[in-house]
C-alpha cells in the first residue's frame, strides 16, 4: 500500500457499534474493568489510550518500525529518548540541530552526567573522531535547522554498525513521506509532530518510532514511567493531520521551490538555502536518501534593517515560530529558535542576525510571491 493511502487511512478502525470511520476521542483518565483479573486492555490513559494508540500504530506503520510512541511535545519525546542513557554515557550530535535540543542536552542532561560532542553535520570523519569508549549513540537531523544541511547518512549507518551505536534521526523536516530512516537501518526516528505531520498549527505533539522490539520495550517503559504522554484530543488532531500529509507536502514543496527561485533574484537577498534548488550544495546529497527536499527554506538579507522591514511589512506570511503548517510562517532564528546560543556560536553555525527561515504553506503561490515582493521592495 502506498504511503498516501496509508496516511489517508491513518487511525481508521471502523467503530463496530456505530460504523463511525473517524477515530473516536477517548477523553478519559481511567477505564473500568469487567471483574477482578479481567481487563479491556486499557487501565489508565497515561499508560495507554485508544486514541493515542491509533496514532502510534499509524506512525509505526508509516515509518516501518515495530512500535511508535506519542508524547506531549517533540521535546518530551527527546527527553524520554535521552533517558535511555546513564551517567558517563557519551552522545555525538550533529551541529545545527534545533535550539531546544542544545538546551535539553547542555542544561538538563549534562547535570545527569551525560556528555555530548557536537560535530559538523556533513563531515563523516568528524563523527569518527568523536567516538570514545563511552559513546552510545549518534543523533542527527535529516535536514538541519535552520541552515538546511544534510548528513552523509550512508557513512553514519556504517559507523553505527561498526561501533555498535544507536543511530537516532530527527525526521521532522522530511517526514516518512520522503524519508524512512528505520527502513535504511536507523534505530529511532524522532518527530516534532506539531510540524508537518499534524500540519495545522493547532496542536503540540512528539513521536518516537523504533525499529527493534527490545529497544521499543525500553522506550515504552520510559514513556509510562516519565509520563509525558500525548492526550487524546491532541492525538486525534495529529491523526486528522496525517490524512492530508501527502497532499500538503506536495503543494508545500512546490511552493517552496518557486519561492526559493524567486528570492535568488532579489537584490536585497545575499543567498538562499534550500536543498531543492539544483544549485544548492545539499541538492545531490539529500537525493542519496530522500525522495523529497522539504518545504522549509532560509535566506540571508543584506542587513538587519531589511530583516526588520520584511517582518513589519509581511501581510500574508505570519511572523511566528514553528513550521510545517498549512499557513506560511517566517522566523528570525538568531532571536527565536536559536536565541539560547551565544553570538559566536550562532555565527559559527551560520545562524546570523540577517538569516530568516521561511516555512512555506499551501497558499496560492502568486499570493505568497506578491507578499514577499512588497516586503522586500
Amino acid at each position: 500500500m502506498q504511503l498516501a493511502t496509508q496516511f489517508a487511512h491513518a487511525g481508521l478502525q471502523t467503530d463496530p457499534q456505530t460504523g463511525a470511520i473517524s477515530t473516536p476521542i477517548y477523553q478519559t483518565a481511567t477505564f473500568a474493568h469487567p471483574a477482578i483479573g479481567q481487563s479491556t486492555g486499557f487501565d489508565y490513559s497515561r499508560s495507554a489510550n485508544p486514541t493515542r494508540q491509533a496514532l502510534e500504530q499509524a506512525i509505526a506503520r508509516a515509518e516501518g518500525g515495530c512500535a511508535a510512541f506519542a508524547f506531549a511535545s517533540g521535546l518530551a519525546a527527546l527527553s524520554t529518548l535521552f533517558s535511555l542513557f546513564s551517567q558517563g554515557d557519551h552522545l555525538i550530535v550533529s551541529e545545527g540541530c534545533y535550539g531546544g535540543t542544545y538546551r535539553l542536552l547542555d542544561q538538563i542532561f549534562a547535570r545527569f552526567g551525560i556528555t555530548v560532542t557536537y560535530v559538523p553535520v556533513y563531515e563523516a570523519s568528524a563523527y569518527v573522531a568523536a567516538i570514545t569508549p563511552q559513546t552510545k549513540a549518534i543523533l542527527i537531523e535529516s535536514v538541519s535547522n535552520p541552515c538546511l544541511q544534510v548528513p552523509d547518512f550512508a557513512a553514519l549507518l556504517a559507523l553505527k554498525q561498526q561501533h555498535d551505536l544507536l543511530l537516532l534521526v530527527d525526521n521532522t523536516f522530511l517526514t516518512p513521506y520522503w524519508f524512512r530512516p528505520l527502513e535504511q537501518g536507523a534505530d529511532v526516528v524522532i518527530h516534532s509532530a506539531s510540524k508537518f505531520i499534524a500540519g495545522h498549527n493547532d496542536t503540540i505533539a512528539g513521536l518516537l518510532a523504533v525499529r527493534e522490539p527490545e529497544l521499543a520495550a525500553r522506550v515504552g517503559y520510559l514513556q509510562n514511567a516519565i509520563g509525558a504522554t500525548l492526550g487524546a484530543q491532541d492525538a486525534w488532531l495529529t491523526i486528522r493531520g496525517m490524512k492530508t500529509l501527502a497532499l500538503r507536502l506536495a503543494a508545500q514543496q512546490a511552493n517552496a521551490l518557486a519561492i526559493a527561485q524567486f528570492l535568488q533574484q532579489q537584490a536585497g537577498v545575499r543567498y538562499v538555502l534550500f536543498p531543492g534548488l539544483p544549485s544548492d550544495s545539499q541538492h545531490q546529497k539529500i537525493q542519496q536518501f530522500s525522495s523529497g527536499f522539504g518545504a522549509v527554506l532560509s535566506f540571508a538579507v543584506s542587513d538587519t534593517d531589511l530583516v526588520a522591514q520584511i517582518i513589519s511589512r509581511l501581510q500574508l506570511i505570519s511572523y511566528a515560530e514553528s513550521l510545517g503548517g498549512v499557513e506560511s510562517l517566517i522566523t528570525v532564528p538568531a532571536i527565536q529558535t536559536h536565541a539560547n546560543l551565544s553570538v559566536a556560536e550562532r555565527e559559527r553555525l551560520g545562524v546570523s542576525d540577517t538569516l530568516l527561515r521561511l516555512s512555506v504553506g499551501i497558499e496560492a503561490l502568486d499570493d505568497l510571491l506578491a507578499d514577499l515582493a512588497q516586503a522586500l521592495a
